[in-house]
């Protein structure tokens, strides 16, 4: 039977323990969260099978392409990898409680957002789940005065998302929740990029009503699907493209632009050209920083699994 599709593994917890959680570390701090937090940690990682198994995957993928042992891929490992998570987590929430100074964000190009900012053209940033983007997303609301609208399918993280709005009243301010992406949306985030602001969106994952839009493109050694509607949607919008990533390292987070086109277009007879190339372009990048920062890959599932109806509805029929 085939593996679940990312869209069909429900959020686990409860929204009560979430906030006990989070009064203990508002009161006592970080350490004394994680005295609380590990046996939750251990219980999740215990009884996630197929996260588990997703994340042995992943991990032993880097170790084998590195050709190097240092990323193993043992139970230790896999358990170090559900801390990483969780940590990220509260990483978030610390982002929206205001306790990461700007001081801690470390720019790899710090001239890039002031050039988009300066320009006013509006662009659009394909990101991923590969570190923590919503850190940045928070750090950066008010910092270059240009409104950053994110899209984003909330339907998978309602408790955690509920969670950081007790945190911060605006949390969700330029937030675009979705289910899929039509006309409807496409025409709103072109209104957006046409005033100068800029819509991030990401591109690791596949459609999640929808079956077989994929381009297969070479990650870690094996191919893996890649969903063509962010792309396709970049092209509709006309703007500049960007990779975008945030990662953490130590106490600060590095935030990596990287430009890519000022605008993509699409020719008819080139146009599965154009985005195999352009998503073998984000999949190189996304390649090379998860052997960067192996623990902060945060796709807990079978990220090769082939593209098809037959693994959504027998996603469905498992429930």
């Amino acid at each position: 039977m085939s593996q679940k599709h990312w869209s069909q593994i429900g959020e686990r917890g409860s929204l009560i323990g979430l906030r006990f959680l989070l009064g203990v570390y508002k009161v006592l701090g970080k350490y004394p969260l994680w005295v609380c937090l590990f046996p939750v940690v251990f219980y999740f990682y215990l009884t996630d099978k197929n996260g588990r198994s997703a994340s042995k995957q992943f991990l032993k993928r880097v170790s084998e392409y590195q050709k190097n042992n240092k990323v193993t891929h043992n139970q230790v490992s896999v358990l170090k990898h559900y801390c990483t998570f969780a940590d990220a987590a509260f990483d978030k929430l610390d982002a929206w409680l205001g306790n990461i100074g700007n001081n801690q964000i470390v720019y790899s190009c710090p001239d890039t957002m002031e050039n988009i900012a300066q320009q006013g053209k509006g662009a659009i940033f394909i990101g991923s789940h590969l570190g923590n983007l919503e850190v940045c997303r928070a750090m950066n609301q008010d910092r270059y005065g240009t409104k950053i609208n994110v899209l984003v399918f909330t339907q998978h993280a309602i408790k955690f998302n509920q969670l950081l709005k007790d945190v911060a009243d605006d949390v969700d301010l330029n937030m675009i929740q979705v289910s899929s992406v039509g006309p409807d949306t496409a025409m709103l985030l072109k209104e957006k990029v046409e005033q100068g602001e800029i819509v991030v969106i990401v591109g690791d994952r596949t459609s999640q009503s929808v079956a077989g839009r994929v381009i297969y493109s070479p990650f870690l050694g094996l191919e893996a699907p890649f969903s063509q509607g962010p792309f396709i949607l970049a092209a509709l919008l006309e703007c500049p493209i960007y990779w975008l990533f945030c990662f953490k390292e130590g106490r600060n987070f590095k935030v990596c632009i990287e430009h890519v086109t000022d605008k993509l277009k699409l020719p008819r007879k080139q146009r599965q050209e154009v985005l195999s190339d352009l998503i073998a372009s984000y999949a190189g990048r996304l390649e090379y920083y998860a052997m960067k920062y192996p623990f902060q890959w945060f796709n807990f599932y079978d990220f090769w699994q082939r593209d098809n109806s037959a693994q959504r509805v027998s996603s469905k029929e498992d429930k």
